[in-house]
């Protein structure tokens, strides 16, 4: 099976994230993100972006954010927001109601895409695979729709390239 569609959306009544995960063969997935998994979740995201090997081997912080940020610019090119999600009836494999998602992986298949497994504290996890365009989309998504809560959750894809801000800025006498 291979993933058709990715739609998010902040359910305010729940304060999560609704993950809803729809595949080519007719089935849809659905998650919760709260806050907490996001948080975690976020780290392992913008590992895979910066795991590129064009990115690893500059040795310069700013080339490196640089370099993400045409990357995830050039990755943004080809994907397609305005297209409504299918909300065709599909067959929910997990059961109807939202899996609430505790723990997270990230790694590589055999094609070198990154594979995101997704799972509930216990029972099955959800493995998304994602090449650099649907990648670099579903971050986009995060950060649009995390900036539409109440989180107070700032996600970028540049942590930890540049300097601390307020440090740079700091006056020493």
């Amino acid at each position: 099976m291979k993933l058709h569609q990715l739609r998010l959306d902040y359910i305010t009544e729940q304060d999560r994230l609704l993950l809803r995960i729809s595949t080519d063969d007719g089935k849809e997935v659905l998650l919760w993100l709260t806050r907490r998994c996001v948080s975690l979740l976020w780290p392992l995201l913008v590992d895979m972006a910066q795991s590129s090997p064009r990115i690893a081997l500059q040795s310069n912080p700013e080339a490196r954010a640089a370099l993400l940020g045409f990357e995830h610019e050039q990755a943004l090119r080809g994907a397609n927001f305005t297209r409504p999600y299918d909300e065709a009836a599909r067959e929910r494999p997990f059961g109807a109601e939202p899996l609430l998602v505790a723990r997270m992986e990230s790694g590589k298949d055999a094609d070198g895409n990154h594979v995101l497994a997704l799972a509930p504290a216990s029972g099955q996890r959800v493995n998304v695979t994602l090449d650099d365009m649907l990648l670099h989309s579903f971050c986009r998504l995060l950060q649009k729709v995390v900036g539409d809560t109440d989180w107070d959750l700032t996600l970028s894809l540049t942590r930890g390239f540049a300097p601390d801000a307020q440090r740079a800025s700091r006056t020493i006498n």
